[in-house]
């Protein structure tokens, strides 16, 4: 039986993804975590066969709470779940020790056979991410602008090209304006440009939004 928490801030998505697995004789979700802070905890206090780790998490992200899990826990497997496309944190989370990156809207067939797969040991890689991967790796001596960013940088690059305001994204990552602002400005820096604009055509032309 794979003991499975699932660590996300929505009660209808923990719902959701609970009454999914509950079909599966082989499986039990045992935990529910609303922030990052309460998986840590709750992995700091158990033993986990598998985590399902929301992207988007009120304490940060989802990506500082997965290198926090995979330091405590290297080898304990993190299916990421995520609304955003794989094109714009697949890749990053699978560098930073990932499992498996899933998003949201996947068939639920699919989300069971990625949690037995990682359970095994194994990586879980859609067909579409593979191919996306196998360009990532063929560009990789053309560096792109983005990859230079930090995660919360490159976050706040693309959020702000999705049209999402300095303030509008200081409240979904519950940081303050200034911390936005500031990684905003330092990603304008390293990419060499001026304003949000710039950012908002970097991203389209790049498939990011």
């Amino acid at each position: 039986m794979l003991k499975i928490l699932i660590a996300d801030d929505h009660a209808i998505v923990r719902k959701g993804l609970k009454q999914i697995l509950s079909n599966s004789p082989d499986m039990t979700v045992a935990g529910e975590a609303a922030s990052g802070a309460q998986a840590l905890d709750m992995i700091r206090k158990e033993d986990w066969d598998v985590v399902l780790l929301d992207i988007s998490m009120p304490d940060g992200n989802g990506l500082d709470t997965l290198k926090q899990l995979k330091k405590e826990k290297p080898d304990l497997p993190i299916l990421m779940l995520s609304i955003y496309p794989e094109e714009q944190y697949a890749i990053r989370t699978i560098k930073a020790g990932v499992s498996g990156y899933l998003t949201k809207d996947s068939a639920p067939e699919e989300l069971v056979e990625a949690i037995r797969k990682v359970a095994r040991g194994g990586k879980y890689i859609s067909a579409s991410l593979s191919e996306k991967m196998a360009e990532y790796l063929e560009k990789k001596s053309e560096r792109a602008l983005h990859e230079n960013l930090s995660d919360r940088e490159y976050q706040v690059m693309v959020m702000i090209a999705a049209g999402k305001t300095v303030s509008q994204i200081a409240e979904e990552m519950c940081l303050s304006v200034k911390t936005i602002s500031t990684n905003r400005s330092r990603a304008l820096a390293k990419m060499g440009m001026e304003n949000n604009s710039q950012f908002t055509h970097y991203a389209v032309k790049q498939g990011l939004v």
